[in-house]
């Protein structure tokens, strides 16, 4: 009775430390499945707005420093001169008399696009006096949606 007893309590045990059967996989990789393609595209989407936005954040920072720039010098950097005369004196090309110590940006850096590319700067610009631009996504000239090029004349 006694070894009878203790046959029933391990199977019971046993039982009790089942695993999950192939169905019950299959039906839990299916929902998940079904959750990443109803939510991935949308975070995907939210990625690319947000870079879209940081790169035209950044342009107006650099048309700020811009003009402070150039209301203490009297004139805005030339393009070889580029965004880097707002992080360091110019050596080259009209050097500025009354540059600001410590320069115009507080990163102390020109940051690069949200895709890593430099930003376009030239001056005298075609647009205004200076044109600030962010090839996009693909980094080339052009395109639409996430590859669209962002400018400082386009923003609003």
């Amino acid at each position: 009775m006694l070894t009878r007893n203790l046959e029933v309590k391990k199977h019971a045990v046993c039982n009790s430390f089942r695993g999950f059967t192939l169905l019950e996989v299959i039906v839990v990789v299916f929902i998940l499945s079904l959750l990443v393609a109803i939510v991935a595209p949308r975070i995907i989407g939210r990625t690319d707005d947000a870079r879209i936005a940081e790169a035209k954040v950044q342009i107006r920072n650099f048309e700020t420093a811009l003009k402070l720039f150039k209301l203490d010098n009297g004139f805005y950097p030339d393009t070889q001169q580029g965004l880097e005369a707002l992080v360091a004196k110019p050596t080259t090309g009209t050097i500025p008399k009354n540059y600001r110590e410590g320069g115009y940006l507080e990163q102390k850096k020109i940051p690069p696009d949200p895709w890593g590319n430099p930003y376009m700067y030239i001056s005298p610009g075609l647009h205004g006096d200076f044109d600030i631009l962010s090839y996009g996504a693909d980094g080339k000239e052009g395109g639409e949606g996430k590859d669209a090029d962002i400018k400082n004349w386009d923003i609003q």
